[in-house]
């Protein structure tokens, strides 16, 4: 492990003082509805001298190797300032969690060749000032990509809102929207991991059946082939749901209303379904909350960050002893990364996606 570790150290130090075409994604300007391609764009030739982080700076040069792409960064792309997290500025390089190597450090925390996670800019080569949330990551066996999905943000919004909010109890049912997604997946083999009874519904015959096939569901659904979702939710749950795991809200979220069971919980994750984020969709059937005493709660991860180093701990563990699987879509190169996160709402991705780079 060290010896590794010193040739990582070695190599970044060896592209200090190059010159490099530093290929950017840029934002183009603020939108309304649903993300398109042509709303990003790639910039390349702007030319970079990789030095030295400037002293006194607390900053990193970084060489990205991995980028995540996530449904919230949507809401970064609408001109609104009243959001937990301040929207992308036209003109300049789009930003999101990712995976990479320290290139040059002006901190202490962190040395030339270390591989860190967090924020960074959708570009080969950044420079990150804002440094309290990254994470140092120690070499082993799992993919480094994972810690954009499995071990990141995405595996803890799963592990935080299943435990945290969704309080389960072994033999509860259990329903996931979007459960071959990045947070999906997890939360139902946890749920089942838990000794509950799990159903998820996906977009196509091929994602129910990955579902049911590799990860385990003991049922699932394609919405798109159901002409009532109240039917279908029947259907699988004669007995109702405990547990609805909501990433899609819209039609799915009324339709699990109604299914719901006396003191039934409700996490809500994401709200995929919502074509227009200033002209949403009404939910009907809110008053299933009070005749069955449902809890309904939306929730941040970032609510939870003092949970992460135990949900590092048990979900690294899970993985190596292969009682869970992760499903990724990962696509090559920077240029690839706007088609990669416009098709994240129309369900063009199995798994979670990630845009490779650079290789480690």
């Amino acid at each position: 492990m060290e010896k590794k570790a010193g040739k990582e150290e070695a190599e970044a130090v060896e592209l200090l003082g190059k010159t490099v075409e530093n290929k950017q994604i840029i934002f183009k300007g603020y939108i309304e509805g649903i993300p398109k391609e042509t709303d990003m764009e790639l910039r390349i030739g702007k030319k970079l001298k990789l030095e030295k982080v400037p002293r006194g700076s607390g900053g990193l040069l970084v060489k990205n190797l991995y980028l995540s792409c996530d449904p919230f960064m949507r809401g970064r792309m609408r001109n609104f300032t009243g959001s937990y997290i301040p929207p992308f500025v036209p003109g300049e390089v789009i930003e999101g969690f990712g995976v990479s190597k320290v290139l040059d450090s002006d901190n202490p925390d962190f040395k030339p060749g270390d591989i860190i996670s967090g924020f960074t800019g959708w570009e080969e080569y950044s420079l990150i000032y804002k440094t309290e949330q990254l994470r140092k990551i120690q070499a082993d066996d799992i993919p480094l990509s994972y810690h954009v999905g499995l071990l990141g943000m995405p595996g803890f919004t799963a592990y935080a809102g299943f435990y945290e909010v969704c309080t389960p109890k072994k033999g509860e049912y259990v329903f996931v929207s979007a459960a071959s997604g990045a947070v999906g997946q997890l939360v139902g083999q946890l749920a089942k991991l838990h000794g509950c009874y799990v159903v998820g519904s996906a977009g196509s015959k091929q994602k129910v059946d990955i579902l049911k096939d590799k990860l385990g569901f003991d049922g699932a659904f394609n919405y798109k082939e159901e002409a009532d979702l109240d039917k279908a939710l029947k259907r699988h749950f004669p007995e109702g749901i405990d547990i609805y795991f909501d990433n899609i809200g819209g039609s799915m979220l009324d339709a699990a209303l109604i299914n719901m069971r006396i003191n039934g919980r409700i996490a809500i994750c994401g709200m995929v379904s919502q074509q227009s984020l200033s002209d949403p969709q009404g939910i009907h059937n809110l008053i299933q909350l009070i005749t069955k005493r449902v809890k309904m709660q939306g929730f941040l991860q970032s609510d939870y960050l003092h949970l992460f180093p135990r949900f590092l701990e048990d979900v690294t563990s899970l993985c190596k002893q292969g009682k869970i699987t992760y499903l990724e879509d990962m696509n090559e190169g920077l240029e690839s990364g706007p088609s990669a996160f416009v098709g994240l709402f129309s369900g063009k991705n199995i798994g979670k996606q990630v845009i490779r780079v650079a290789h480690d």
